[in-house]
């Protein structure tokens, strides 16, 4: 099978987060999300969709990390509700104080070369 591509996986999921919208990817065939965004379905290669989160999660790990010369911040891994985990961060708390089992809402913030990166906030602190 081959697979004509328009733009990138990964340049389709960047434009919708510069959209400040956090996209994944649905196989169909197995009725589940996907996400590492890519070009076919894992397992069986065949097509996926494009779907847009609403956005709410759940943080299933976390830990801080502690960098010489810089401020600590924290890794986190999120469950999103649709059903796909991404490893992101926790912003607007002291990394120490994110915790398993927090709700958490998505937005997006731009780092090096103005490529956004989706961030999570507690879901009481979201704008």
């Amino acid at each position: 099978m081959t697979l004509a591509l328009e733009t990138s996986p990964l340049s389709t999921y960047l434009d919708y987060l510069r959209a400040g919208k956090l996209a994944y990817q649905f196989d169909p065939v197995r009725q589940s999300a996907v996400f590492y965004p890519r070009v076919a379905a894992p397992g069986h290669g065949g097509n996926l969709e494009w779907r847009i989160s609403q956005g709410l999660g759940t943080v299933y790990a976390t830990t801080v990390v502690h960098t010489r010369n810089q401020q600590p911040h924290n890794v986190a891994l999120i469950d999103c509700d649709e059903g796909f985990r991404l490893m992101s961060t926790v912003k607007g708390i002291p990394p120490e104080s994110v915790r398993i089992g927090m709700r958490v809402r998505f937005e997006t913030e731009d780092i090096v070369d103005d490529d956004p990166r989706p961030v999570f906030v507690p879901e009481e602190n979201a704008q």
